[in-house]
């Protein structure tokens, strides 16, 4: 099915679902009112008026705990359809391009030093982050920002690649996924669990832990001998003096444990429901056989594990109703809870980062496979080692709707490494340097890529798209441009790098912009960087023979026309060799009413 039609079905489908539940949630209501007040008034007749027994009052009683139930049933479904219906609701956004200023921007991510992620759109209102950014887990988004900021190892790009593309097919699983994680992302502090699990251990003598469960059936054997007149007070006196020894010698640790756990066994519970709906999937891919191998300790699955802390946690928890209180110093109860959670942490604590990790890996794959089900004829590149190389047919900007953006085939590597693009303002040029660069960042972190084909080798970005002064730190925008210019070259004297230089020193002469703009390219060139400059300064589309004799055709000149007609301005956005041959500044002055 479309996956428009897809979408929009089944949140119709939820949204029903969360009709019917509130409907049962107001009607459950009404009965719970309607039993309640049988039950007062069958309390009046039968304590005040002793019309009949009060062990009759135990019908409403019972009627009404099962009320109870049901309608924290209905609660809890009528909840997950309403998740369901923002699930599909914000499918539905991304498939009608009304996404932006939707979601989580990301902006948190946001590094005024990285040397793309601002100036490429990846965070922010309206971003790549905000596209892709259906993970529910914290630890899942900052996994998917990590990815969208660096680049990935071949291998591992290409191991993302085919996990993603299993997933795409898999909407049941990702939904499943998504509508647990609304708790996950409510309750749980991931670096707690892992700090928590891999903390210093609180140190019990092992016997204690033997001994302390004979002493608690000692005292229940003693104290049943006592009052069955076979054993006097006395064996029952001296267990109960030995418990309450042991708990006073141990009060500091076990404190320490408790206050521990607190939150980590909470956050625990219910993390462990998202890793039991991972764990029961089988998969073909090896990067998420690998995440579901994670989530196995010994041949047990991670939500096993978890389920036995969660039974210690209850029987700690436990301790706060009046009788466990007040059988506990003979029980050592919540001694005994103590040193079994401290046990579990020693155990299983080292790997709980792990779980983590692998939901957080999972999560951003999983966004990955969203953007490729929703834009099916999107692709995944193909990335080669080697020498610097982009070539994209039909390349798109990804963050566009696909109606109104034009396709443009693009190559630079090889003999051209460098793509000199001319043409006026809004003619399609910082559009072009955004397609790449952000095409190149999805195809090395290992997402589809908005083109009908892709190839292109190991790239590190770099780019000076919207490089702006700044008052702080009393810098113009010309020092912040050509600071940035240096941060580039110095990254491609290491790596390979993919340039975007959007109106290459626009803020100096057309002399000076000139050398320095040729001095620039032909240091990137040199350190073996590929890349794209934009102007609508034609002084610069001479930087192709300024290279000519010392890099031969490094260099080539390409433009977007534009023609005014009947007082408008209108572009075709199709890249086509060569310079602009005209300027359309002077035309757009006169069409407003200025006399040039």
């Amino acid at each position: 099915m479309d996956p428009l039609a897809e979408y929009i079905s089944r949140r119709d489908r939820w949204r029903a679902e969360q009709q019917s539940a509130q409907k049962r949630f107001i009607r459950l209501g009404n009965w719970r009112l309607g039993v309640a007040g049988i039950a007062i008034a069958m309390a009046f007749l039968s304590i005040g008026r002793m019309m009949f027994s009060a062990w009759w009052l135990a019908i409403p009683a019972a009627v009404f705990a099962t009320l109870v139930v049901l309608h924290a049933r209905v609660v809890r479904r009528r909840t997950f359809a309403e998740r369901g219906v923002r699930f599909y609701t914000r499918g539905v956004a991304r498939l009608q391009n009304e996404w932006m200023g939707q979601g989580d921007t990301g902006e948190r991510f946001l590094d005024p030093v990285h040397l793309y992620s601002g100036d490429l759109d990846v965070f922010g209102k309206g971003s790549l982050f905000e596209l892709l950014a259906t993970a529910r887990t914290a630890s899942g988004e900052e996994t998917l920002a990590n990815w969208l900021r660096s680049v990935s190892g071949r291998e591992e790009a290409i191991a993302r690649q085919q996990a993603a593309g299993e997933l795409a097919g898999r909407l049941d699983l990702r939904e499943g996924v998504a509508l647990l994680g609304e708790d996950v992302r409510a309750e749980v502090q991931e670096k707690g669990l892992g700090a928590w699990g891999s903390g210093a251990p609180v140190y019990f003598a092992p016997y204690l832990r033997a001994i302390a469960p004979v002493l608690a059936v000692g005292a229940v054997v003693t104290l049943f001998a006592f009052f069955a007149r076979v054993l006097p007070v006395a064996p029952f006196a001296a267990i109960l003096a030995a418990n309450v020894t042991i708990g006073f010698v141990l009060r500091r640790r076990v404190r320490q444990v408790v206050e521990g756990v607190d939150t980590p066994g909470h956050d625990l519970r219910i993390f462990a429901l998202l890793l039991a709906r991972v764990e029961r999937e089988q998969f073909e891919a090896a990067k998420l056989r690998e995440l579901h191998r994670a989530l196995q300790v010994e041949g047990l699955p991670a939500s096993r594990r978890i389920a036995g802390l969660e039974r210690w946690v209850d029987i700690l928890d436990s301790t706060n109703v009046p009788l466990i209180r007040a059988i506990q110093p003979a029980l050592l109860w919540r001694e005994q809870a103590a040193m079994a959670i401290e046990a579990w942490r020693r155990k299983n604590g080292r790997h709980v980062a792990g779980w983590v990790r692998a939901i957080a890996e999972f999560e951003a794959l999983s966004a990955f496979a969203s953007l490729k089900y929703e834009r099916p004829e999107w692709t995944f590149p193909t990335l080669v080692d080697g020498p610097a190389r982009f070539e994209a047919q039909s390349l798109l900007h990804p963050l566009m709707a696909r109606d109104k953006c034009v396709p443009n085939d693009v190559s630079i590597g090889g003999e051209a490494r460098l793509l000199i693009v001319s043409g006026s303002n809004m003619s399609g040029k910082s559009t072009l340097l955004r397609s790449v660069g952000l095409n190149t960042i999805l195809a090395w972190a290992g997402g589809p890529v908005a083109a009908r084909a892709v190839t292109v080798s190991t790239l590190h970005t770099g780019a000076s798209v919207r490089v702006v002064d700044s008052l702080q730190d009393n810098r113009s925008r010309f020092f912040a441009e050509i600071t940035r210019i240096r941060e580039i070259v110095e990254l491609a004297r290491r790596e390979q790098v993919l340039f975007l230089l959007d109106e290459l020193l626009s803020g100096t002469n057309s002399r000076d912009r000139r050398i320095g703009a040729s001095a620039i390219a032909r240091e990137l060139i040199s350190a073996g960087a590929i890349g794209l400059i934009t102007t609508h300064d034609l002084a610069l589309a001479e930087i192709e023979q300024d290279l000519q004799q010392e890099l031969g055709r490094a260099a080539a000149n390409v433009h977007f026309e534009d023609r005014i007609q009947d007082g408008r301005i209108e572009f075709d956005y199709r890249l086509k060799a060569g310079v602009v041959t005209h300027s359309n500044a002077l035309e757009l002055m006169r069409t407003i009413g200025l006399t040039v």
